[in-house]
C-alpha cells in the first residue's frame, strides 16, 4: 500500500462548500481506501491505496465529491514520497522565517507550472517566489492576504493549484510518516 495525501481546494473556507470531515473520510472508505485519516478542517485527506496513479486518484475523488455533495472541488493527490521530495526541493527555507507566511503551492500537474515561470521576471522583494520540480515556493514576508506576488500568483495560476502554508505541509509530512 502507498501513502497518498489528497488536497482539496476551497473547501471549508467561508460558508460555500462546506464538507464535514467524517462524511470526506466517508467519502474516502467508500471509493476503496485504507487507513483514512483527515488533518485540519481544510480539505486534507491522508489514505493508503494499492498502485496509485494521482491523477486518476484525484478525477475519482472530484467525481465522488461532486456527485455525494452537489459542488466542484478540484483536488490534486500526491505520495508522501512526492510530498518529502518537494519539501526537501524547498529553496526558500533559507528566507522564509515564519510558517504562516511560507506557502507551497500544489499542482495536479507538472505542466501547471509552466505558466508560473513568467512570474520569476519580476522583482517580489521583500517577497520571494521559486518553483520546483513538482511545486512552486513563496514567501509573503508581510502576510499572505497583503502580498502582491500572492494575489499575482492566485490570478495566474487559477485553479490549477492549491496551497498550504509551510506549517501544514510539515504536518501533512509528519502525519503520513506516521510522526504526527
Amino acid at each position: 500500500m502507498t501513502e497518498c495525501i489528497a488536497l482539496l481546494r476551497g473547501i471549508n473556507v467561508g460558508q460555500a462548500k462546506r464538507i464535514a470531515m467524517a462524511d470526506l473520510r466517508g467519502l474516502f472508505v467508500g471509493l476503496g481506501h485504507k487507513n483514512v485519516r483527515t488533518l485540519l478542517n481544510s480539505g486534507n485527506v491522508l489514505f493508503q491505496c494499492a498502485r496509485p496513479n494521482t491523477g486518476k486518484l484525484a478525477l475519482s475523488i472530484q467525481n465522488a465529491i461532486a456527485d455525494t455533495c452537489g459542488f466542484p472541488v478540484p483536488v490534486t493527490v500526491v505520495t508522501a514520497t512526492d510530498l518529502a521530495a518537494i519539501i526537501r526541493e524547498n529553496p526558500l527555507l533559507p528566507v522564509a522565517a515564519d510558517p504562516a507566511k511560507h506557502l507551497v503551492a500544489f499542482v495536479a500537474h507538472r505542466r501547471s507550472l509552466a505558466p508560473l515561470r513568467s512570474l520569476l521576471k519580476d522583482s517580489w522583494t521583500p517577497d520571494a517566489l521559486a518553483i520546483g520540480s513538482q511545486a512552486a515556493y513563496l514567501w509573503c514576508a508581510a502576510g499572505v492576504i497583503d502580498s502582491k506576488l500572492s494575489q499575482m500568483f492566485a490570478r495566474r495560476a487559477g485553479e490549477t493549484v492549491t496551497t498550504r502554508n509551510w506549517a501544514t505541509v510539515l504536518k501533512l509530512q509528519a502525519a503520513s510518516t506516521g510522526l504526527a
